[in-house]
């Protein structure tokens, strides 16, 4: 497994192999009783039976050992797959969805993501870290037990650095951030907020890219999501999250979901160079998920243009009228 860069896009493509540990087809890796030997990078409580823990994946895209080890073929750019790849099992019962969770539950699932983040991000190394959840077969999902995923890479996936150019630009002629005045506007017209709890907002975005597509965002400025200030934060999150994946699963059984916070601020060098003199103030961290509709109309083409069928104002509007609960 290598990293090569597409000189057009500038994103760095993962190309090979990934390296298979051996599994039996008939057990799931995840289950507590199948790797009871598995090196533990977190669990949750921290004292007593484990409802959430962290490991190493089966299969991993990237590897903790060694160095990128950048260098030219011809014009193009490559480097070794460095990095870390890791699994949040969510809970420790087979059956059980994250979305059947309690708050206090789904609130474990989120310090834990926080926890990795941060002894990730000291790993000077590292210019990003992911956290993802592919839900359903048509999401890409790996196993059936409840799972996210963590990526640590030595390079700054393309959405985040739109992200972060527009966030930068929209505070250099502003001083302010654009997501904050994106939720303002948001919460003052109403017509595209889902729910809200606490500090949190669950809206439909402006420009939809996929059909019910739903961020979550605080109200207060934040530009890490691994340094949520309280435990009420915490909670409030974790209720929201629940209550907008359980509506979004009455409509779509199948969804990505990815928590965008900032990059590691020990990368000096790079394309990242000039980002750190005013990230705290122009970027704000989020939840992006983004359902997946069994009949939907197409919403993705080769002119990388997204077509969404469903108004982001009628999506929230349903979504609104279903039962969180369910």
């Amino acid at each position: 497994m290598e990293l090569r860069k597409d000189p057009i896009t500038r994103s760095w493509v993962a190309v090979g192999q990934a390296e298979r540990a051996s599994e039996r087809a008939d057990t799931c890796p995840l289950c507590p009783e199948t790797r009871i030997d598995a090196q533990v990078l977190a669990a949750l409580p921290p004292h007593g039976t484990w409802q959430v823990r962290v490991l190493p994946h089966v299969r991993p895209l990237y590897r903790i050992e060694g160095d990128p080890a950048r260098n030219a073929e011809g014009i193009f750019d490559r480097m070794a797959a460095v990095g870390a790849h890791e699994i949040v099992v969510e809970s420790r019962d087979h059956g059980k969805q994250l979305t059947q969770l309690s708050d206090e539950e789904i609130e474990r699932v989120l310090q834990a993501y926080a926890m990795r983040i941060v002894d990730l991000k000291r790993d000077a190394r590292f210019k990003y870290v992911a956290v993802f959840k592919n839900q359903g077969p048509e999401a890409g999902e790996e196993w059936p037990h409840a799972h996210s995923q963590i990526a640590a890479t030595t390079f700054v996936p393309r959405r985040v650095l739109y992200e972060l150019r527009a966030a930068r630009e929209w505070y250099r002629d502003r001083e302010r951030c654009v997501f904050c005045d994106i939720l303002r506007q948001e919460v003052r017209q109403s017509v595209r907020i889902v729910d809200s709890v606490g500090d949190y907002y669950a809206v439909c975005p402006y420009a939809s890219r996929v059909p019910y597509e739903t961020w979550l965002i605080p109200r207060t400025h934040n530009h890490q999501f691994e340094m949520l200030s309280s435990a009420d934060n915490h909670r409030h999150l974790a209720t929201l999250l629940g209550r907008t994946l359980r509506r979004l699963l009455q409509i779509a059984p199948n969804f990505h979901m990815v928590v965008h916070t900032a990059p590691n601020t020990l990368q000096t060098k790079g394309e990242l160079s000039d980002y750190w003199r005013t990230i705290a103030g122009d970027y704000h961290w989020h939840v992006e998920i983004l359902p997946i509709l069994q009949t939907r109309s197409k919403s993705y083409s080769i002119k990388e243009v997204y077509f969404n069928g469903t108004l982001p104002e009628q999506a929230a509007q349903r979504l609104r009228e279903l039962d969180p609960s369910k």
